[in-house]
């Protein structure tokens, strides 16, 4: 599965100011476009495929100085929208549909304040099987009903009533055909993209939304946007993980270090396959989040993990650092041995951390050394691992 995203930005934003301050999506917020900080925020998510932004065709030297210097916008696929916002999200659709993604985020650019816990819970949804996804928060203000003269006629009941949010996620097979159906009908009366797949039979499933997820829409959205953005510095809720293990070797014909099988004429004694390298790496990530160590998830003393690969150990490491909205930015190892030889080895090593940790290969390291032949490493007596993981988790917060 590839979540590819359409990221909706070709509206003019009458309500946000006069035309002269220019489209809402490119007025500055702390001190940059919102477009911006909407697009940060998909760029750094892990699970973000290929990410189309459907902007006016007016708007070219807007967006490439919104974008300008932003990590990872190069890679960004651009396409002109049309006169209405579902005219523009089949632009989008169409789009996307040329790159490998299996599904789609929509999203508005005016909500600069999605975050990556969101993005999480409609990833894990997809992963269940749902293929049409509505973020939502259930509605708390209380309701009227008014005629045109302004005379309140009733009170609405609110229980079972939601205010919509974005991204809204679908198969993107699924959704492209419903917007194909809309255009051939000339049905452009669709308020979102929920409302067209409902028309067209699809399920949509509601999602919890987030509280921060709104939409800029009028002038004071924005001047309160700003306001917030630069009340306090933005730093990077950047965190450091360690972890240290140690086994004992045994005689054997191999040991398995970055879940890379050595031979060699002995082993390392340990419940699962003693991997010690990815232990430490595990116990590392686990840090980052406060979520315990290793043996807190897969204790000795429980034998379905007798002889287990450590890289389901790491990769459950990995998925609980995702739900904590954090991102593995870099995996680093040093192993402490006499024996047997690492250096062989370091390129397929790296190979498997990437892989299982779902980050590029110039993030992982793996280095080796010896214990210059003093204490139980240097007599061959076992071999440990130093692990020091880092993890982003989006802005630092009090």
């Amino acid at each position: 599965m590839t979540i590819g995203i359409v990221i909706v930005a070709a509206g003019r934003g009458e309500r946000a100011g006069s035309p002269e301050e220019g489209p809402k999506q490119y007025r500055r917020i702390g001190g940059e476009a919102v477009i911006r900080h909407t697009l940060r925020q998909f760029l750094t998510w892990q699970r973000s495929g290929p990410i189309v932004v459907v902007i006016h065709p007016d708007d070219g030297a807007l967006f490439a100085d919104a974008v300008l210097d932003l990590p990872g916008a190069n890679a960004l696929i651009t396409t002109s929208g049309g006169e209405t916002r579902q005219q523009s999200v089949f632009a989008g659709l169409r789009a996307l549909s040329k790159t490998s993604a299996t599904h789609v985020m929509i999203h508005d650019a005016a909500r600069p304040f999605v975050d990556h816990a969101l993005l999480e819970r409609i990833a894990e949804a997809f992963d269940a099987g749902e293929d049409a996804l509505l973020p939502a928060m259930a509605v708390t203000d209380t309701l009227k009903r008014a005629g045109v003269d302004g005379v309140v006629h009733e009170t609405v009941p609110r229980a079972a009533l939601y205010a919509a949010q974005t991204p809204q996620s679908f198969s993107l097979s699924a959704i492209r055909a419903a917007h194909e159906k809309a255009a051939a009908l000339r049905r452009d009366d669709f308020t979102d993209d929920a409302s067209i797949a409902e028309w067209a039979g699809l399920t949509v499933r509601l999602i919890e939304g987030s509280p921060d997820n709104v939409k800029l829409t009028i002038k004071r959205d924005l001047a309160m946007a700003d306001e917030k953005l630069s009340a306090a510095p933005q730093l990077p809720d950047v965190r450091t993980g360690n972890g240290y293990d140690v086994h004992q070797l045994v005689p054997g014909d191999g040991v398995t270090l970055c879940g890379v099988f050595i031979p060699h004429d002995q082993k390392l004694s340990g419940h699962s396959d003693a991997d010690v390298a990815l232990h430490a790496l595990t116990d590392a990530l686990l840090a980052t989040c406060g979520a315990g160590d290793i043996g807190d998830h897969f204790p000795p003393s429980d034998m379905q993990w007798k002889g287990a690969a450590s890289r389901i150990f790491l990769a459950h490491a990995a998925d609980i650092v995702r739900q904590h909205g954090g991102i593995i930015t870099n995996a680093d190892i040093s192993l402490v041995a006499e024996v047997p030889r690492i250096a062989p080895h370091r390129e397929a090593m790296r190979r498997n951390l990437s892989e299982v940790l779902g980050i590029s290969l110039d993030r992982c390291s793996v280095k080796a050394t010896t214990n210059e032949k003093i204490g139980f490493i240097g007599r061959k007596e076992g071999i440990a691992a130093i692990a020091t993981a880092t993890v982003v988790y989006g802005v630092l917060k009090p």
